[in-house]
């Protein structure tokens, strides 16, 4: 069961707001029934539903990995006319959103859904769903500075869950390294600020897994549907983490 108003703007009748006064004016039903009730929850799936007479369907869900260039914007729109995700959905009628950011100058896997549920499910801090990122930064860190990170870091927001730290590449000549880390977490530009807390700026920030959904070989700024036994395995892992937070809340 969900609002009517946002199965109308999922179905593409109008924003929400728009669909909200449509309610108010009386002109949606719901199984014969004149509806002008905010607020008021219908199933898309069973109940007939009608604006001004129109019979509404329910929009698929849909559910999409994309592999984010960098100097894109994490939205459906923008209002300074930068590239957005959505313009690289060519072939997809449906209104999705993102899951979660990735910030302008970040790139690798992002997912995409019209899922209100399953984002939620996925985004939702009590649930603890890894993310795993490929980060070049400035110099070479030393073992005590990626212990820093793997304990738990204080940042202007608190302190940082532990994170899985560890070096995937050193270059000497550039004084540069690459270090995979994997965080449970997803505030703003945390992954940068993590390791600008130890002195060592990202240069360059890619998440190449969400849960156990890999990046792998899809190329830069294309799209693939997750099968469903990704989709399942991404929602048992949140609801894992769920209930692993409920546990914890008990124990202390």
């Amino acid at each position: 069961m969900e609002r009517l108003q946002k199965i109308l703007a999922q179905a593409g009748v109008a924003s929400r707001r728009k669909c909200e006064e449509m309610i108010l004016a009386g002109k949606v039903e719901v199984n014969g029934e004149l509806v002008t009730t905010l607020g008021t929850k219908a199933d898309p799936a069973t109940d007939i539903i009608k604006v001004s007479g129109r019979l509404i369907r329910g929009e698929n869900k849909i559910y999409i990995m994309f592999n984010k260039p960098k100097g894109v914007i994490t939205s459906a729109s923008d209002d300074k006319g930068r590239k957005v995700v959505t313009d690289y959905l060519k072939g997809i009628t449906e209104r999705v959103y993102p899951v979660g950011r990735l910030d302008y100058d970040t790139e690798g896997l992002l997912l995409l859904t019209n899922d209100g549920e399953f984002a939620n499910l996925l985004t939702h801090p009590k649930h603890h769903v890894p993310k795993t990122y490929l980060a070049t930064v400035k110099g070479v860190p030393h073992g005590t500075a990626l212990d820093k990170l793997k304990a738990g870091i204080k940042l202007e927001d608190g302190m940082t869950a532990p994170a899985e730290v560890e070096y995937k590449d050193i270059d000497e000549a550039n004084k540069e390294a690459v270090i995979s880390i994997t965080i449970h977490e997803g505030r703003n530009r945390q992954v940068r600020r993590m390791f600008e807390a130890v002195s060592h700026p990202v240069l360059r920030l890619k998440r190449i897994s969400f849960g156990d959904i890999m990046l792998q070989n899809l190329k830069r700024g294309s799209y693939r549907h997750l099968t469903k036994d990704e989709i399942n395995h991404l929602q048992q892992i949140a609801k894992a983490g769920m209930l692993r937070d409920n546990q914890t809340r008990k124990d202390t």
